[in-house]
């Protein structure tokens, strides 16, 4: 028997917006990222959940030389999967890094230590958002959740990610779409 492939509409550089009934810890008022989706799953860093941890704590257990006031910025808990592992989101340029990718004509994402070396030095990208840990879901999985209502999507703004303080990228993801977080019920509905 032949099984027709899914087609999977990418939510690539979509935010992911936790409603109130998503009853996962890690993702409990979350607003996440979409870095890469495809039938063979999703991957995407949580962008309003900072650690206390300051961004020059990495520089000095990388031992990199750093300049005063590079890296006062705390990182952000990027998701429940692979803590070890840093990911920085900035805005696309021409200045490449070992590991950049594109993920749209505005955002790009470095996951090597280079990078790191430049912002710490201040010859990085001017707006960077360094995580620890990622996001995933296995293939249909994303799908299913959103069936369930356990996210809103939004198409994603740079401006959301790189000049809005982190405290309010849910409200202001929100209200790019004309929504208020405080109005959304727990409930689920279907039309």
């Amino acid at each position: 028997m032949n099984i027709p492939k899914r087609t999977v509409t990418s939510l690539k550089n979509h935010f992911l917006l936790a409603m109130p009934g998503l009853r996962d810890p890690n993702f409990s008022r979350s607003v996440v990222y979409i870095c890469e989706h495809s039938q063979d799953g999703a991957m995407g860093l949580i962008i309003n959940q900072e650690l206390n941890i300051p961004v020059n704590a990495i520089f000095r257990q990388l031992d990199l030389d750093y300049h005063d006031g590079c890296g006062d910025n705390l990182i952000l808990d990027g998701g429940p999967v692979a803590r070890d592992r840093g990911f920085i989101l900035h805005p696309a340029s021409t200045q490449r890094w070992e590991s950049t990718v594109d993920i749209s004509d505005e955002v790009s994402l470095t996951a090597s230590k280079d990078i790191l070396s430049d912002i710490a030095v201040g010859k990085g990208p001017q707006h960077a958002l360094i995580a620890l840990g990622y996001s995933s879901w296995d293939a249909g999985q994303l799908e299913q959740e959103l069936t369930t209502n356990s996210w809103l999507t939004i198409p994603a703004k740079s401006a959301i990610i790189f000049n809005t303080q982190c405290g309010k990228r849910a409200d202001v993801a929100a209200a790019s779409i004309g929504i208020k977080l405080n109005m959304l019920s727990m409930d689920i509905g279907h039309a």
